[in-house]
């Protein structure tokens, strides 16, 4: 099987060329990072979930989870300054195109009625975001030993000018875009 960095480096390259008609091949968008990032609201109550979460994300990612604090303080939410709130783990080079793959061929499938990812999370400079309602749908994750089902945010970083190529982009590499 071809990994999706070399499918991007001997297919997508051309499809790109051919239909934005690019003169310099450095011209042609690509991949720049993966962002995963999960919010944990109930670490106010319960700061031992962040560990748990990071650990859950770092077998998603094969890359170490760092632990996010909270920029300032909100008392309404009882919520001080520097308390563990989320993760985040950032992929790039080899990393992000197995993740990548990993998600449109593996984990995308396994959605409950899927019908395709939304189109518009692009945000006017070819980059994308969208979000997991279910960390569960990835085979690291064993069921029976996740205390709760989470939910995280993925952001797909591109050097693309506009949203259609980076729309154009992320279809050649497999996103499953709803019709």
């Amino acid at each position: 099987m071809v990994s999706l960095k070399e499918y991007y480096e001997k297919e997508c390259i051309s499809m790109l060329i051919k239909e934005f008609g690019y003169k310099n091949i450095m011209e042609v968008p690509k991949l720049g990072k993966i962002v995963l990032n999960m919010g944990l609201g109930e670490a106010v109550q319960n700061p031992k979930i962040v560990e748990g979460a990071a650990n859950e994300m770092t077998l998603l990612a094969g890359q170490k989870a760092v632990i996010t604090k909270a920029k300032k303080s909100i008392a309404t939410f009882k919520l001080r300054e520097g308390m563990p709130i989320g993760c985040k783990v950032t992929l790039r080079k080899a990393k992000m195109y197995d993740f990548l793959s990993k998600l449109v061929h593996i984990a995308l499938p396994r959605v409950r009625d899927f019908r395709g990812v939304k189109a518009s999370g692009f945000d006017g400079r070819g980059n994308f975001s969208f979000g997991v309602k279910e960390h569960i749908i990835f085979p690291e994750i064993d069921y029976e030993k996740i205390d709760k089902i989470k939910g995280f945010n993925i952001t797909i970083t591109t050097n693309a000018k506009t949203d259609e190529e980076g729309r154009f982009l992320l279809k050649a590499l497999g996103m499953p875009f709803q019709k």
